[in-house]
């Protein structure tokens, strides 16, 4: 399955994924839906998953835990440690997977640049190593974070008529 058409994604470099999305929402709204426990719940994950746990501690050296649960029944928990956060632009993070904890930590670097109420969304995932990086591509992740990103695009549009004057 290959993604939506709406989520670009690219490697850079050996380690890196570069996925890119615009929102038709402003900044800070996206900001909210990306940390706020409540939002999170209502779009985090493709179609037919479900978050069941989702802890945050939004600050620099806060946690974040996450566990998903798929329409087959099979979980999955994912984790880290808030690195840098700037609202409503900037969010980085540790990120691993509790299915692959040892094969380490991606960090996480997302962007939001907001123009004429729209928001570009650039999220670069630094893996820790090729290989590392090469297998989550062939998990098909990028089908996965379309349908997510989709999603949340659901719910930001939720969210902005209900703040629309």
């Amino acid at each position: 399955m290959k993604n939506t058409g709406t989520l670009k994604v690219e490697t850079r470099g050996d380690r890196e994924i570069v996925m890119t999305r615009i929102f038709d929402a402003p900044r800070d709204l996206v900001f909210k839906a990306l940390t706020t426990p409540a939002l999170l719940k209502r779009w985090f994950g493709p179609h037919g998953w479900t978050l069941t746990e989702c802890e945050v501690d939004l600050r620099v050296g806060g946690a974040w835990r996450f566990l998903s649960k798929g329409p087959d029944g099979r979980t999955m928990g994912m984790r880290g440690v808030y690195r840098e956060i700037v609202p409503p632009a900037r969010i980085q993070y540790t990120e691993s997977f509790d299915e692959w904890a040892a094969q380490g930590s991606a960090l996480i670097t997302t962007t939001l640049e907001e123009r004429d109420g729209r928001t570009t969304l650039t999220c670069i995932s630094l893996a820790p190593s090729r290989e590392v990086r090469d297998a989550v591509l062939a998990t098909g992740m990028e089908h996965g974070a379309a349908e997510t990103y989709d999603r949340l695009a659901d719910v930001l549009h939720t969210l902005a008529e209900k703040t629309a004057p």
